[in-house]
């Protein structure tokens, strides 16, 4: 490299044992990430980062990254001219000091005229560091920050890192960088497949390195890596006759274990295709990490596709190999079916009393007395029938003390499902106990039923006022009683369920219904609506109030009943905020709320039609009126947004009416009948939501 070249690409790439599959995809992209905001920082020049990642290594490649930072013209003012010298003309220690601090003498310093006076001045142009001088500090700092809950320390070192580092490999074109990282001096030397290709060799330019690592049996790039996966189990499904079901972690997370993929197609016995399609599923793909086979009707098939991370000279014996070790797996599983099965589900569930739910909370038994005593008001408030609600809270945590549950504890509600099915239990509750842990996550559905959605709410219910109740609310980023996700699920149940319930109420009862004694209750009830309704507003905000955040306040000013209420609520003003007449109409009602704050005279409920004199304010009057008459069935009827359409109409003759109308009036009478009528006007849209908080941000 030489003086003349502006730029040249780099490669870094950290060695190490193998990296946690499930990792790996976040720790590169937070490598390059971490990096990028680095270079960005100490204004290097680059074209962009490519990320790479594979069991024993994390990488990146930067085009054209500058070979060091630009020359800054540096100019600071020093003290006054009248402040750094004396009288004599001699440097007072104020000079001094600001030519000392700038590496300089007094006497090179120069002046600056303004306007305000003469000043000393330093000007001098700074010098860029060279690339290759600050990578070291900045790669190790991208290190550090990278998202490793715990760290490890190898040997002697005291670097710590998510696995033992063993080499570094750091070039800017065809030089290596001089530094060390992690304790481990950069070099050019790298490794391959740690079974076909271990010996060390050495990389001589950062464009080579992809190529490289192929010849020596490394696919670096995850997303290609992942494609060859794809094909090769798509293409064994094929040859075995069937197909795959990909599940988007199974793939990644085979993807970041191998790093030369090669798909083997496996068999076993037929007769485990009795046992529950999600069993045999989870023994192949949890426990194993192999693809399932189905056939062309979806049904599975007796055959699995594993992926190994070796071109095994002998793939008849790696297939043997893993059929050998999914049999005992299977046959596990199929014994914990026969078995679990003896017992009624119910009489499973007399176990429950022996696991604790939570110290303070008593037992699964304790926390299943609750559910079913919320879900049972939740079907009262509802106006339906609590019978299969009740008889599914008291069977949904049953399968906890199964064989099978305490083997593949993701098949929890599942497992129950099944087995209340075979002791006959009703479909209601059958699919209610299946569905009962939904939305799991971010884009899961909602339980399918009624029972299955108040289920659902009402163990969500508990859970909340159970940690609240006990002190343990979430605090910063920490939620370890994962609330934050409950209460989501819960919001998306009553809203999407249509469970018109008051949040209130049942905070209430299910605070009363916790074996602790809380002190304020109130007080505690009261921060636990107010968390709720802060996850709805988060809720919304990757929806109905992407880019409107008031509109959500406005309508939460109502204190609605409901979330269900809320809803449509919030979707109405969404609707309004969209009218031409939006922006007047919240200015409007913002004036309106100003001009009540500030009268000093309590205001009759009722207007005195014969003392309005002026046209605009008895036009007002009249259409207001015509307007409330309208609006009444529409509340009735829930239907905001036709509410908010006829209120709309209003907009002329308010503004007419401060046009023309002196609200202020001097005649106290006067002034106070005005006033009222503006109340009347300012509750019919309080009706619906607090238009005045949507002035500020209106189109």
């Amino acid at each position: 490299m030489t003086e003349s070249t502006h730029s040249e690409d780099c490669l870094i790439e950290i060695g190490m044992e193998e990296l946690p599959p499930k990792a790996m995809p976040a720790l590169s992209a937070a490598f390059v990430d971490n990096v990028r905001t680095a270079l960005e920082t100490a204004n290097l020049n680059f074209d962009g980062i490519e990320a790479f990642a594979a069991p024993r290594r994390l990488a990146l490649r930067i085009g054209a990254l500058a070979i060091r930072q630009p020359d800054e013209a540096v100019e600071l003012r020093g003290p006054p001219v009248s402040v750094a010298f004396d009288d004599d003309g001699k440097p007072t220690r104020a000079a001094e000091a600001f030519a000392k601090k700038n590496g300089v003498n007094v006497d090179d310093l120069q002046r600056e005229e303004t306007d305000k006076g003469s000043w000393l001045r330093f000007s001098t142009v700074r010098k860029g560091a060279a690339t290759t001088d600050l990578l070291g500090e900045i790669v190790e700092g991208a290190l550090n920050a990278l998202p490793i809950p715990r760290r490890m320390r190898w040997g002697d070192s005291t670097a710590a890192f998510v696995r033992p580092v063993h080499w570094v490999v750091m070039l800017h074109g065809t030089d290596v960088v001089p530094c060390s990282v992690l304790g481990v001096r950069a070099a050019r030397a790298s490794r391959g497949h740690r079974f076909h290709a271990n010996d060390w060799f050495d990389i001589a330019h950062p464009r080579d390195y992809v190529e490289a690592l192929h010849e020596r049996f490394v696919i670096a790039d995850f997303a290609a890596r992942r494609r060859v996966v794809e094909d090769a189990v798509n293409a064994a499904a094929t040859a075995a006759g069937g197909s795959v079901e990909y599940d988007a972690g199974l793939l990644e997370e085979i993807t970041a274990l191998c790093d030369w993929p090669v798909a083997i197609t496996g068999a076993f016995d037929e007769r485990f295709l009795e046992l529950p399609v999600e069993v045999l599923t989870s023994t192949l793909k949890v426990h194993q990490r192999y693809f399932p086979v189905v056939a062309d009707d979806g049904r599975p098939m007796a055959a699995f596709i594993t992926v190994a991370n070796i071109a095994s000279r002998e793939p008849g014996e790696v297939r043997r190999g893993n059929e050998r070790v999914i049999a005992p797996r299977l046959a596990d599983a199929e014994f914990f079916w026969n078995n679990d099965r003896k017992r009624t589900l119910a009489e499973h569930g007399k176990r429950l009393d022996a696991i604790v739910y939570q110290q303070a909370l008593g037992s699964i038994s304790d926390k299943v007395a609750r559910v079913s005593a919320i879900a049972i008001a939740i079907c009262e408030a509802l106006g339906i029938d609590a019978a299969e609600v009740t008889q599914a809270s008291q069977l949904a945590r049953c399968d906890l003390v199964t064989d099978m549950v305490g083997e593949f504890p993701e098949l929890q509600g599942i497992m129950g499902a099944y087995y209340a099915a075979h002791d006959g239990v009703d479909e209601a509750v059958v699919s209610a106990i299946r569905s009962q842990y939904q939305p799991a996550f971010a884009g899961d559905d909602i339980p399918p039923t009624l029972v299955g959605q108040v289920l659902s709410a009402a163990d969500r219910i508990d859970t909340l006022a159970g940690i609240f109740a006990i002190g343990k609310k979430p605090t910063g980023n920490r939620d370890p009683f994962g609330l934050r996700r409950a209460a989501l699920g819960l919001i998306r149940v009553l809203i999407e369920g249509g469970l018109a319930i008051s949040l209130q109420n049942i905070f209430g009862l299910a605070m009363q219904l916790q074996p602790v004694e809380v002190g304020d209750a109130a007080t505690v009830e009261t921060e636990l609506l107010a968390f709720a309704h802060e996850r709805a507003r988060s809720h919304y905000r990757n929806s109905v109030t992407a880019e409107r955040g008031d509109l959500f306040d406005a309508v939460l000013v109502r204190n609605p009943a409901t979330l269900v209420d809320f809803d449509q609520r919030l979707h109405a003003v969404a609707a309004f905020v969209q009218r031409p007449e939006a922006g007047a109409l919240a200015a409007a009602n913002k004036r309106i709320g100003n001009l009540l704050r500030s009268a000093d005279e309590a205001l009759p409920r009722i207007v005195d039609a014969s003392m309005l004199t002026a046209g605009a304010e008895r036009t007002l009057y009249d259409e207001s009126r015509n307007a409330e008459k309208d609006i009444a069935p529409l509340m009735a009827a829930d239907n905001y947004t036709g509410a908010l359409e006829r209120l709309a109409q209003l907009r002329d003759v308010i503004d007419r009416f401060f046009d023309d109308v002196m609200v202020m009036a001097d005649d106290r009478a006067v002034r106070t009948n005005r006033l009222a009528l503006l109340t009347s006007v300012r509750e019919l849209f309080l009706e619906v939501a607090d238009i005045s908080e949507l002035a500020s941000a209106t189109h």
